[in-house]
């Protein structure tokens, strides 16, 4: 890995297109039962192959194992019926039918140490997972059961917890919350969301991430960041308190976006890892734009502490683009980093 201005990815990357619908985000899987399993390992060896060939450093599944990022979790937590079905307004932004809290939510098995084991056992290099944070997972619900967003946060935390600590012992290097909630309801985040968050960490002595971005580049979410001005300030809300707390690494939106990196000053002290992939967009950067953004980063947060990575998931892009897009977040990292070593 190098050492300086390590890349990594901030989340999804497409599957393949014999295991679930190009261009579809949350697709249905396209393989039977008894191929599923082994379909989804082989699409976890090609997006591994997908980041050592664009030199990233700090690998990941890709989310090829799930269909969402909160939801697949999820399924496999007791108290939960996905039959019993409502519909939410999802991140003040859409509405969405989401399954139903019907009683104490409970883990009785892990959901991805299976999977974290096996892309450790492919690769050598550091490995980063994502796990939902609590917040976003109580944003992607119905609850009919605690009648408090905080007090079944609390309760989610403490499951993640359970989570992160056997991901950590099956050799996961660093462990990502992703928290989109956060760039809405802050008050929330303020009075409680930022220490459930850290009880989801508590007790890991790996590196910790939360991934605070303006989502997927999805209608809904491109169509609400028209409304946010000229400059996007969300981030100047939340920052101040996740500089207080134990989370290592702070994750967050830049390329092609409004947010005035100034704001990264709010979280001085931590590693940052600079979204320099703009996920909203086929155009593919090239590595000279990406390492433009990168020096304007640099501006703000000390070399060792940044990390050069995507703004969000790319599973809605085709193979192609994101694969692309991938090169250019490697090709332009690496063009800072000679240029900090010259």
């Amino acid at each position: 890995m190098n050492a300086l201005l390590p890349t990594s990815t901030a989340g999804s990357l497409p599957k393949p297109s014999w295991l679930a619908q190009p261009e579809t985000l949350w697709s249905e899987w396209k393989l039977p039962d008894d191929e599923l399993a082994e379909g989804k390992r082989d699409a976890l060896r090609l997006s591994l192959a997908d980041q050592r060939d664009a030199g990233i450093d700090i690998v990941s599944d890709g989310e090829q194992t799930r269909q969402h990022f909160v939801t697949t979790f999820i399924e496999h937590l007791g108290g939960v019926d996905f039959e019993k079905r409502e519909t939410v307004r999802i991140r003040n932004r859409y509405d969405a039918s989401v399954p139903t809290v019907v009683g104490a939510v409970s883990r009785d098995r892990p959901v991805f140490v299976d999977d974290a084991r096996f892309l450790r056992a492919q690769t050598d290099q550091p490995i980063k997972w994502a796990l939902p944070g609590p917040m976003t997972m109580i944003d992607t619900l119905y609850d009919a059961h605690y009648g408090s967003r905080e007090k079944l946060a609390w309760e989610f935390a403490g499951i993640l917890n359970q989570e992160a600590k056997e991901l950590q012992a099956a050799g996961v290097d660093i462990i990502q919350f992703d928290e989109p909630a956060f760039n809405v309801f802050f008050d929330e985040v303020k009075d409680w969301g930022v220490a459930v968050l850290e009880r989801a960490t508590e007790g890991l002595t790996c590196d910790t991430a939360v991934h605070v971005c303006y989502g997927y580049g999805i209608k809904a979410n491109t169509d609400w960041k028209q409304t946010l001005g000229a400059e996007w300030r969300q981030y100047e809300e939340i920052f101040p308190k996740l500089q207080e707390s134990s989370i290592d690494i702070v994750s967050l939106e830049c390329h092609n976006s409004h947010v005035p990196l100034e704001l990264i000053e709010l979280i001085r002290g931590k590693k940052v890892m600079v979204g320099a992939i703009d996920v909203a967009s086929t155009h593919i950067e090239t590595p000279d734009e990406v390492a433009a953004t990168l020096r304007r980063a640099l501006q703000f947060v000390d070399a060792d502490h940044l990390y050069p990575s995507t703004n969000c998931g790319m599973a809605p892009l085709r193979r192609s683009v994101a694969r692309a897009k991938l090169q250019a977040l490697g090709a332009g990292a690496a063009i800072v980093r000679q240029e900090l070593s010259d």
